[in-house]
């Protein structure tokens, strides 16, 4: 029960020192379309595209610059004349819980098993992903997700990644998938069973990334964006105290 001790060899992971010597090349470019995150208003993200698995330490860099990963490219909003998204990282050894996410926590290890692996897809991945974009309103397409879009959303990557599965008895209800820099983790996406509520499945997958960042002696968990707008990306401030990256700047919010 509770967070898992074992480390995986995580996928996409750097090559050896040869790769980590060799500059990456990069193939970059702008990429504009609907807001996925507020209506009526378009998005422009800086998508980059490395010639090779990043390192851990490239990764760190390419975060503390406000870099998302989705599937094999590294992207940060660009978006003209709005700062709606804003970058968010919790530093792990100030972190302190509050009483509900203490709760969680003590909830989680009494219940839940949590296993460490590299990412993958089998079909429960596919039916819980659906479900959890279903229930949660988080897609309007009806269409189940294929193995395909799957893979290239969230098991193909271009730096070290993982994946936290998490077990109620003999059912997989929740899966998260992070990347592992050297000095920080990055919560890439989490998804479960909205019947799950009682579990607060979402935040006590961030705590287990928080604790993983604890034993593996790491300074940051970053949480993506936060868009104070949107009810799915707001939640990230009940972290705290946490740091937002505003005008170029990391800002404590206690």
């Amino acid at each position: 029960m509770g967070t898992p001790s074992s480390s995986p060899t995580p996928s996409g992971a750097s090559s050896g020192a040869s790769a980590r010597q060799r500059p990456v090349f990069w193939i970059s470019f702008l990429s504009r379309f609907s807001c996925p995150y507020l209506d009526n208003r378009r998005a422009c993200y800086q998508v980059r595209l490395p010639d090779r698995p990043l390192d851990p330490q490239e990764l760190d860099r390419l975060l503390a610059q406000g870099y998302r990963r989705q599937g094999e490219v590294m992207y940060r909003v660009r978006c003209p004349g709005c700062q709606a998204c804003e970058p968010l990282r919790v530093p792990v050894d100030r972190f302190r819980p509050n009483r509900s996410q203490r709760r969680t926590w003590r909830r989680g290890q009494e219940q839940l098993e949590v296993r460490l692996t590299v990412p993958q897809c089998d079909q429960r991945h596919l039916e819980l992903f659906d479900l959890h974009r279903r229930l949660r309103g988080l897609s309007a397409d009806p269409q189940p997700t294929s193995e395909q879009e799957y893979r290239q959303f969230l098991v193909e990557s271009c730096c070290p990644s993982l994946e936290l599965q998490y077990w109620l008895q003999d059912q997989l209800v929740a899966v998260a998938v992070a990347d592992r820099g050297y000095e920080a983790l990055s919560a890439v996406y989490c998804y479960y069973d909205p019947g799950l509520s009682r579990l607060s499945l979402g935040t006590f997958s961030i705590l287990t990334q928080l604790e993983l960042c604890r034993r593996w002696g790491m300074k940051y968990l970053y949480l993506g964006f936060y868009v104070a707008q949107n009810p799915h990306m707001n939640y990230k401030a009940r972290f705290r105290p946490h740091q937002r990256l505003l005008h170029g700047q990391w800002q404590e919010f206690l």
